[in-house]
């Protein structure tokens, strides 16, 4: 799910496929909701059926969320601000639908991991995403100077998030635990009206001023 126009960044058959579907595993009910009026005003949410699925739910609960295919019914699954399955829930869904023989199909649309990767100039060819790095100050700095590491030797781009309201503090750690030399590139509100997708040098961050806390944001190292 996107904050973009639902028209600027889903292809149209997406949008035609979300009408006929009456049954979605959402991250977020509310901003659901509002993301599939937002696709089609004629989509009568009230005659829809929801189930949440986020870091609250009991993994026990999700065998039962695949109940409607079994009925012969379509099931869409709906990310809050990122793609299904990729680093947001989704996977053990679609995984469950694997082991059961139900047709997946993926669709189209807007990744925040690879719309940073191809907007920082760094490696395409190879890349790496590690998802959250440690909360635990010490085993953040290790985690950000073996990402370091690995980047200089594979020639390999590092790809990795944080929760929103700690993305300054990140960028100001990554500044004092890797070389100056160091290429960060900061991907902020990806397909948002904010979008801001910026590649420097940690000697230039370190005295930049920038903030970034409370924005959806994707950090990326490289070293030349």
């Amino acid at each position: 799910m996107s904050s973009a126009p639902a028209a600027d960044v889903l292809p149209r058959r997406n949008i035609e496929l979300i009408a006929t579907v009456k049954y979605f595993i959402v991250e977020n009910l509310r901003t659901a909701r509002r993301f599939l009026k937002s696709c089609d005003r004629a989509i009568d949410i009230d005659s829809l059926h929801f189930v949440e699925l986020n870091t609250h739910t009991d993994p026990a609960a999700i065998p039962a969320m695949i109940a409607p295919l079994k009925e012969g019914h379509d099931v869409g699954i709906i990310s809050e601000a990122g793609c299904p399955a990729i680093a947001d829930p989704g996977a053990q869904v679609v995984a469950l639908a694997q082991k059961h023989g139900f047709k997946v199909d993926p669709l189209v649309g807007p990744s925040s991991i690879l719309l940073a990767l191809m907007g920082s100039g760094f490696n395409g060819q190879s890349f790496a995403f590690t998802g959250y790095l440690p909360i635990d100050a010490a085993a953040r700095t290790a985690a950000l100077k073996r990402l370091h590491r690995e980047a200089v030797n594979n020639r390999q781009t590092a790809i990795f998030i944080e929760t929103p309201y700690r993305n300054n503090r990140l960028i100001a750690e990554i500044c004092t635990s890797l070389p100056p030399s160091t290429l960060l590139c900061v991907a902020s509100d990806i397909t948002g009206p904010n979008q801001q997708i910026l590649t420097l040098p940690l000697s230039q961050w370190r005295s930049r001023q920038y903030n970034y806390d409370k924005i959806p944001t994707i950090f990326l190292l490289f070293t030349n």
